[in-house]
């Protein structure tokens, strides 16, 4: 049974990697935000707007219940998952955790880039997304750096940027895994 979980603020890239690594590990994937939205037939903001942010995380804690009992899959939580209820030990006692971290202003820079897709940044400026990420970014990582590893994700500019990523990713999966065995013997 094998089960990653990636985790990170957005525009961490959790998706982007994730596909590209299950695809390379011959796993499902599966989105949180978009399993989410599939299921209750809703985007992520229509339900904050509609029950708020409460109901949401409720939502989010119940399917990620879920979907930790799913075998061979990479999960690609939204950023905020980690940091609610017992998320956090729920992903690492099911599988691996791996927070893919990104400084402030490389996020804010993607970020700035996309932000009519992220309705918490769409009507700020590079300044203000920046303060914004920073704020958050602060009280999120300590759930944040709980996972069982730390990627350093901030060169995520090019095709090959990603593949180099998903290279050094299998390489860390394949070691731990090996590990893992090692010790069940």
């Amino acid at each position: 049974m094998r089960k990653i979980y990636l985790i990170g603020y957005m525009g961490s890239g959790k998706t982007t990697i994730g596909k590209r690594l299950a695809k390379k590990l011959d796993l499902q994937f599966v989105d949180l935000d978009l399993f989410i939205e599939n299921r209750y037939r809703k985007k992520i903001s229509e339900i904050f707007a509609e029950n708020g942010e409460f109901e949401f995380r409720e939502l989010e804690r119940k399917t990620l219940q879920e979907i930790s009992l799913f075998e061979d899959v990479i999960v690609s939580t939204g950023g905020g998952t980690p940091c609610f209820f017992d998320n956090m030990e729920r992903m690492n006692n099911s599988g691996q955790t791996i927070y893919l971290q990104v400084p402030v202003h490389e996020l804010a820079q993607r970020l700035e880039l996309c932000k009519q897709n992220r309705p918490l940044v769409k009507d700020k400026n590079l300044d203000e997304i920046k303060q914004f990420v920073a704020q958050n970014l602060s009280v999120r990582e300590r759930y944040y750096k709980q996972a069982t590893h730390i990627f350093d994700a901030k060169n995520l500019t090019t095709q090959q940027d990603v593949e180099t990523i998903v290279d050094n990713l299998t390489l860390l999966y394949a070691k731990n895994d090996e590990s893992k065995s090692n010790t069940e013997k």
